[in-house]
């Protein structure tokens, strides 16, 4: 993987930086304006960890990409998993995409902006505090596909993009993730002929890193069979993947709304980035 030596300077980073005001116990956060397409302006909204899990050392990261079939949704899909992670030690980034609904596009743009954000992280990691080797991409359904595919595919490029500043996460944690979009995939019909280069499954390969699957057994878009076959491929390769399925689960399970599984996939996420060492055993800190 290679990176950029030369970073634009923060104070760039600083121009853009706003500040807006969430409520409960984390207060003024940060929000970056990582991407301008015509008149559309797209942030990333930056939740940090309490002071006292702050040294010298750069922290891990993790960025969220929204469900909604890349027609709908918003960044705070995550936010309630932004917010425990942040407790624990992760500099969290809620990602904008442009969607069809809002913008007219298709999802090949998603990925394309999903791209450039992940690029914007890791460029301006110095700046942002964070360690440009362990930046985490998570999303479910629609934004769990950006994740993987920023993972697993080389092309959709923003022209704008520095292509040297690689795109591809450390780590996955995916979320009921659309990986398949081949003929009897979830949104062929919008992919078509194009899902042999879209498609995370069509696109499995050598050098994908370690990801965590969690997915409900009775999801009526992403079959179980497909993610077997899917966590099979990827450890052919060498590529860990833990399958972790919810019995009588539907879709969208793992939303706060259902609170209960909501804990258990977060409890499960805590477990594997622990497990890689970007999560320290310590604090302690509840699910809410």
């Amino acid at each position: 993987m290679s990176y950029c030596a030369t970073r634009r300077p923060i104070r760039q980073a600083l121009f853009i930086l706003l500040s807006i005001f969430l409520t409960g116990s984390l207060s003024a956060q940060e929000l970056l304006r990582y991407k301008t397409v015509d008149t559309t302006e797209l942030y990333l909204e930056v939740l940090r960890p309490p002071e006292n899990l702050v040294g010298d050392a750069p922290l891990p990261a993790i960025v969220f990409f929204f469900g909604g079939g890349w027609k709908n949704g918003n960044r705070h899909h995550f936010l309630p998993q932004a917010k425990y992670l942040s407790q624990r030690g992760l500099v969290c980034f809620l990602a904008d995409y442009r969607t069809a609904s809002k913008h007219g596009t298709k999802p090949f743009a998603c990925l394309e902006d999903a791209k450039s954000a992940i690029r914007y992280i890791r460029e301006n990691a110095d700046g942002l505090g964070i360690d440009a080797h362990k930046l985490i991409a998570a999303g479910g359904s629609a934004g769990g596909h950006l994740a993987a595919a920023a993972a697993l595919i080389e092309g959709y490029n923003a022209e704008e993009d520095n292509l040297e500043i690689s795109a591809q996460p450390n780590a996955l944690v995916l979320f009921n993730p659309v990986i398949d979009n081949g003929p009897s995939g979830y949104g062929h019909e919008r992919i078509q002929e194009h899902y042999a280069s879209f498609s995370p499954l069509h696109n499995i390969r050598e050098g994908a890193p370690p990801m965590l699957f969690l997915l409900g057994t009775k999801d009526d878009l992403i079959p179980v069979e497909t993610a077997a076959y899917f966590r099979m491929s990827m450890e052919r390769v060498g590529s860990p993947c833990k399958l972790v399925l919810y019995e009588g689960q539907k879709h969208g399970f793992f939303n706060h709304r259902n609170f209960e599984y909501y804990k258990q996939t977060l409890q499960e996420t805590d477990r594997f980035l622990t497990s890689l060492d970007y999560l320290s055993l310590q604090p302690i800190v509840k699910i809410d």
